[in-house]
């Protein structure tokens, strides 16, 4: 494919400013038009690509420079925009907002630049009038780097409002490429900074994103939005698409028969898990597995012939009642794990495992006790694999990202799954037989090793 797939960066000067709105609507707006739009999230965010799915028929994905590093930035992308006639990013928190203590890292400055994309800001305009001009014209000049090539005005309160930011705005020197009223049928409901999962949703978050995609059709340019994406030239440093194939691995006699006996991958799904990143799947199916999706709410048997279970994250205390109610299915957890088979399990994964949440009886996986706190944790982590595991050997260095309003007593197991660096370094987790659960979610791609790992033991167990 080209390497100069059309490209808008969505950003905001800062959080709540309507970003998801205006790039989501704009996915399902240019969708609408007959092109292929490939959408992708800034950050670690998996709410957001859901509802990118739902604009645009294809898989939300996301871009952080922190879990995956800068230099994957652009294969990942490429790989995402493959077949594409347009791609839209949506940024995270301000446009210069990145990883604390660590600069532009990971920002949506960051990955505009590592895109070389020009960037529309969203600008919440509700409380202002001239003023906005200089809150423009700050973040245009902040960075020359950063091209600030056009502004989208949302919550604008009527035509004179709109007539006064526009006269102001003709200083700054960015053009204004529209401007959305204030319509509270594109709200969505969010939960813990974030807003809730299209699973939760369903027909309600379909309704949400046509009334995102009709406001924005409604209050910008979209001719002049689709040239501005045009301008961007390629992605720099020459780069090609990421495959989840090891680029080293030729395939042998042994491993066309170990592909005859694919080993199953089931991976929880339905609304209790909705946070997995689409690469995980992709480097578990080229290392060799037949990944296969259960629902824990509605299933009572993992998938036929299961190997290995892989747990992510999401929002399980929602769903305890019925997580806890599904019974065979709790049993066939601990059954499984019990033989040694892999499993890995990510945040709402490892209070899955524990013997309850909430009082409520889990699958007893974990002689651990999870519990809902006041408390948000939330933040990067540079993590360390503390002792070998079904997922990485030890000394395996992985970042990651931590978000939960819960605890889990004990924190740690006997064998720590990682050993947090930093200021306040710290052991997390738990690695059993083949049992590797953490509060910690990572990027698949930073070490795709861990994937072959993984399918190797599902394999040999």
């Amino acid at each position: 494919m080209s390497a100069s797939v059309p490209r808008l960066v969505i950003a905001a000067p800062s959080s709540g400013s309507g970003k998801t709105t205006v790039a989501t609507g704009l996915m399902a707006a240019f969708a609408a038009r007959g092109l292929a739009v490939s959408p992708h999230k800034v950050g670690p965010d998996y709410i957001d690509p859901g509802y990118h799915a739902l604009a645009t028929g294809r898989v939300g994905r996301n871009l952080d420079a922190y879990l995956c590093g800068p230099e994957l930035v652009g294969p990942l992308f490429l790989h995402g925009a493959q077949g594409c006639d347009i791609a839209v990013v949506e940024g995270v928190m301000g446009l210069y907002d990145g990883a604390a203590g660590e600069g532009e890292l990971a920002s949506t400055a960051h990955v505009a630049k590592l895109l070389r994309a020009p960037v529309v800001l969203v600008v919440d305009a509700s409380s202002q009038s001239r003023s906005v001009a200089a809150l423009v014209h700050g973040f245009a000049s902040w960075d020359p780097e950063v091209r600030v090539a056009g502004v989208i005005l949302n919550k604008v309160a009527s035509d004179r409002h709109e007539e006064l930011l526009r006269e102001a705005l003709e200083q700054a020197g960015v053009p204004v490429l529209g401007a959305l009223r204030r319509a509270a049928q594109v709200s969505t409901p969010s939960r813990h900074l974030g807003l809730v999962p299209v699973a939760e949703r369903q027909g309600a978050a379909v309704e949400a994103v046509a009334a995102m995609a009709a406001q924005v059709v409604d209050g910008c340019d979209l001719g002049a939005l689709e040239g501005l994406a045009r301008t961007a030239g390629a992605v720099p440093g020459g780069s090609a698409p990421w495959t989840p194939a090891s680029p080293a691995h030729h395939p042998t006699r042994s491993d066309e028969a170990d592909q005859q006996r694919a080993p199953v991958v089931a991976i929880a799904g339905g609304p209790a898990f909705t946070f997995s990143y689409a690469e995980h799947t992709e480097l578990l199916t080229a290392a060799g597995a037949d990944v296969v999706t259960f629902d824990p709410l509605r299933d009572e048997e993992l998938p036929e012939g299961t190997a290995g279970l892989v747990i992510g994250g999401g929002f399980p205390e929602v769903y305890a009642s019925e997580l806890s109610a599904n019974e065979p299915l709790r049993k066939a957890v601990a059954e499984l794990a019990g033989s040694g088979a892999p499993v890995a399990a990510e945040c709402a994964g490892l209070l899955y495992l524990c013997r309850e949440l909430d009082g409520l009886p889990m699958c007893g996986v974990l002689d651990a006790r999870a519990r809902m706190t006041e408390r948000l944790t939330l933040g990067y982590r540079d993590a360390v694999a503390v002792g070998d595991s079904v997922l990485a050997a030890a000394g395996t260095r992985m970042r990651g990202h931590e978000f939960h309003r819960t605890a889990v007593e004990p924190g740690s197991g006997a064998e720590p799954a990682w050993g947090v660096r930093g200021p306040r370094p710290r052991v997390e987790g738990f690695v059993e037989r083949g049992v590797h659960a953490s509060y910690l979610h990572t990027h698949w791609a930073s070490e795709p090793g861990v994937a072959r790992r993984f399918v190797e033991r599902c394999r040999t167990s």
